[in-house]
């Protein structure tokens, strides 16, 4: 009592006391951890761009690439590569914008207009709004789907707005582009010279003395000769930030237990589908594949079964097959005989509440049905009056391009109602279908290539690794992983074990994929760590259905490299530069004389009675610009000075020079640089040059 009298008398002490371990507890740990991480992505121009827009942004694109894939999901690596391109996408825009802020370039609302309901709309608005049945752009297309926007889910009204954005930006990036093309102007001075350098012509006889021919061992390379080459062509080796990554993958394959038990499994299923009175049900129910009902033609089912298929009685089953890591199976379900391709006419009734029905669209079901009964009626009494009577009265949107001829399809390539009608109908017949767009007045008006087709119900079963195999094949890797921390011993180990190592030369901190191996974000994130250094091995990273050690064999800052790592590369132009060093100076004593150097030297002799400043290149060496330059930089027949050029070493005696003839107009001149200035434009150079000179920060790896 005495005591928690003491505490209480205390309490206000206690309490100081306390708080300031906390205090201390809590800010020692805080001292202890990195900074913060920035809530944003990275910036342009010091324009930042959150995580929360970047991310925003990327769902709107990943809905658009599933519905454009019609896909239900998106792989990891496709979902990486839609990451990827969003942010090229708002670096893009940033970049540009600024562009087109400082210039004044718009796109107004009446120009957008154009652009999506006009006379000659955006090509991705005619891409999406063709029909599927022609591939032709209907414009009728587009005004249904924006009349009915304001009825359809917030994610479609979205993919709309996001459409109008790529018309706009795109319909800028144009009108950026004209501005600069028409911009450029060549004078004609400019435009003289032009026609003078591709029209002069110059008669010349050389001798050259190719690199390849002089011993390596005549010339002597030292550091002076590479960091001297180095220091001159510097420009050309910048590189980007990049690491070389060492790695051994450990596959998970079914053992041959595995293999065992599936077998087993497969027997099981065999019985059972023999027996069963619905063999359809029976393959979505027990197949890693659902039931495909297309009409298959001899040949194009697996080997293993084709030929069983088509020669026994509805209900046969194949034995089992193994196909690598998948079981198969097989069952004869029908047999027909169908043709390849088809051609109709039809006229289309739809009603409201139809798929792609059109807004106008306002009869009921019943009524389209009274309408088209009606129709097919006229059209068994006349059937040469279905193209006019198409004009009139179909719905389906090609019929003023067409008049209702679809001309030639596959089997199988229209909607399932449409197309059985059509295959149960012999040429020339007229029948009637219901589908999914309303009902169908159908005359069928060709029909190629009829043979015998099968439906077969195909069980597919992949053979798993159990849990076994994955816990021996992660031991294996969690052992390299944990009894080498260092890329000697990790060598050693690999030596010894006899595993098969890999190398990803210069993987750039923004990959997903090393050879091998798809999905390898991680380990490319571990090996950009600022806690992972040169040597270090990283802990067993599982890579769905497959484990991988590393090791960082290597680290390359951004900037210019030192000398020495990029040694083995500048050595052929050392050497060749050396070697034209010593050509040129024997080629010196024999004062011009082409005979005496090509007996001497062992060249060859060689003529060009028309060369032309344009050409760039010399026969039997490819392009040789200082020679080139040196020749039409003469006015008159002399002889040049020994050469070193790219491939070999030259002494050229000029034997006179053709001028060219004087042109009324050089136009053409003109429109030749014009021409070629427009296609670096349209070929994204400017963009690539504002980039380029842009402050990006890219802050991606800390996300993903």
């Amino acid at each position: 009592m005495a005591l928690i009298g003491s505490i209480r008398k205390r309490s206000a002490l206690l309490v100081i006391i306390i708080g300031v371990a906390l205090a201390a507890f809590v800010l020692g740990d805080f001292v202890k951890r990195k900074p913060r991480q920035s809530v944003n992505i990275g910036s342009v121009d010091g324009d930042e761009i959150t995580i929360m827009d970047f991310n925003r942004q990327v769902d709107q694109n990943i809905e658009n690439t599933k519905t454009k894939q019609k896909k239900d999901r998106l792989s990891q690596q496709e979902t990486y590569t839609v990451r990827d391109q969003t942010w090229e996408q708002i670096v893009r825009k940033k970049v540009m914008d600024e562009q087109y802020s400082s210039l004044g370039i718009d796109v107004t609302s009446n120009e957008l207009f154009d652009l999506v309901q006009g006379v000659n709309p955006h090509p991705i608005i005619k891409q999406y709004f063709s029909n599927p049945q022609t591939g032709v752009f209907d414009k009728n297309l587009v005004l249904n789907y924006l009349q009915n926007l304001d009825k359809m889910n917030p994610q479609a009204k979205a993919q709309w707005i996001q459409l109008e954005n790529y018309i706009k930006e795109d319909r800028k990036m144009t009108k950026y582009n004209n501005m600069i093309s028409m911009a450029y102007y060549v004078p004609e001075q400019l435009a003289r010279q032009i026609y003078s350098e591709d029209n002069d012509k110059a008669n010349i006889e050389y001798v050259a003395v190719k690199y390849i021919s002089v011993s390596d061992s005549l010339v002597k390379l030292t550091d002076d000769d590479y960091n001297n080459y180095y220091e001159k062509n510097k420009f050309r080796y910048e590189q980007k930030e990049s690491r070389d990554i060492d790695y051994v993958v450990f596959n998970v394959r079914p053992s041959a237990e595995d293999v065992g038990a599936a077998t087993k499994e497969i027997e099981s299923i065999y019985d059972d589908f023999v027996k069963t009175e619905n063999p359809i049900a029976f393959v979505n129910a027990n197949s890693d594949n659902a039931y495909d009902s297309t009409w298959k033609k001899q040949g194009s089912l697996p080997v293993q079964i084709d030929s069983l298929m088509f020669n026994s009685e509805i209900g046969t089953v194949s034995q089992p097959y193994r196909d690598g890591y998948t079981f198969n199976l097989g069952r004869l379900i029908d047999t027909q005989m169908r043709p390849d391709s088809m051609r109709a006419s039809h006229i289309l009734i739809a009603y409201s509440g139809a798929m792609r029905a059109q807004e106008n669209v306002t009869r009921t079901a019943i009524d389209a049905k009274l309408l088209a009964d009606s129709l097919l009626k006229v059209v068994k009494r006349h059937p040469n009056k279905i193209e006019k009577l198409a004009k009139e009265f179909s719905d389906d949107g090609s019929v003023k391009s067409n008049s209702g001829d679809l001309g030639w399809f596959a089997d199988g390539a229209m909607v399932a109602a449409f197309n059985e009608a059509a295959v149960k109908t012999k040429k020339g017949g007229i029948t009637f279908a219901e589908s999914p767009f309303g009902f169908h007045i159908i005359r069928v008006t060709g029909k190629k290539d009829v043979s015998k087709k099968v439906r077969v119900a195909i069980i597919n079963r992949e053979v798993l690794a159990s849990n076994q195999t994955y816990q021996s094949v992660y031991a294996k890797a969690s052992k390299l992983a944990s009894e080498n921390h260092t890329k000697a011993e990790f060598d050693e180990a690999v030596k010894k074990q006899r595993l098969n190592k890999r190398t990803a030369p210069k993987t750039q901190k923004m990959s997903h994929y090393i050879a091998g191996v798809n999905n390898a974000r991680q380990v490319v994130r571990w090996a950009f760590n600022d806690d992972t250094e040169t040597g270090d091995v990283s802990e067993v990273f599982d890579l769905d259905g497959a484990f991988l050690v590393a090791t960082v064999a290597a680290k390359y800052e951004a900037g210019f490299p030192k000398m020495e790592d990029v040694k083995t590369r500048l050595h052929t132009f050392v050497l060749n530069e050396k070697k034209g060093e010593y050509i040129t100076r024997k080629m010196k004593a024999f004062n011009g004389d082409i005979d005496k150097i090509a007996a001497e030297l062992g060249g060859q002799i060689d003529k060009v009675e028309a060369l032309n400043f344009s050409s760039r290149n010399i026969k039997s060496f490819g392009r040789e610009n200082k020679l080139i330059g040196s020749i039409f930089a003469q006015s008159a027949a002399t002889t040049l000075e020994p050469i070193a050029g790219v491939g070999g070493a030259f002494v050229v005696k000029i034997k006179g020079f053709t001028p060219a003839v004087s042109a009324s107009d050089y136009s053409f001149s003109k429109k030749k640089v014009t021409t070629e200035l427009k296609r670096r434009v349209d070929g994204d150079f400017i963009y690539k040059a504002l980039n380029k000179i842009s402050d990006i920060e890219d802050n991606r790896l800390s996300y993903y």
